[in-house]
């Protein structure tokens, strides 16, 4: 079983940029495939980006390609998420979630583990 923290979120203007880290302990996250979620007020939790375990694959959402970039920290057992050129409607909660299987999808009932999340919020 693997545990996860979020950090790295905040207040940010439209156009700057924040890393987002997801913190993993009791396994390391290089076992899991790992995902970022968000939700807004009032909508559903939505996918973003995900990596493969091997980190071989990513995949994300189109409303934040080329925006958005997943990657893991290697020994510090780390995911990140570095998001540039935000907008006003990246404004959400962010969940890192995880999977034992190599790929997690796009979709959260893929994933096992969610963290608390972490708030982003972009003004205009």
């Amino acid at each position: 079983q693997v545990q996860l923290v979020e950090s790295g979120g905040g207040l940010v203007q439209a156009g700057g940029s924040l890393r987002l880290s997801c913190a993993a302990s009791g396994r390391t996250v290089s076992s899991y495939a790992m995902g970022w979620f968000r939700q807004a007020p009032g909508k559903e939790r939505e996918f973003v980006a995900t990596i493969s375990r091997s980190a071989g694959s990513t995949v994300y959402t189109d409303s934040v390609k080329g925006r958005f970039t997943i990657s893991r920290g290697g020994a510090k057992n780390t995911v990140y998420l570095q998001m540039n050129s935000l907008k006003p409607e990246d404004t959400a909660v962010y969940y890192c979630a995880a999977t034992g299987e190599w790929y997690g999808g796009t979709y959260a009932s893929g994933y096992d583990y969610w963290g608390q999340g972490t708030q982003v919020t972009v003004s205009s």
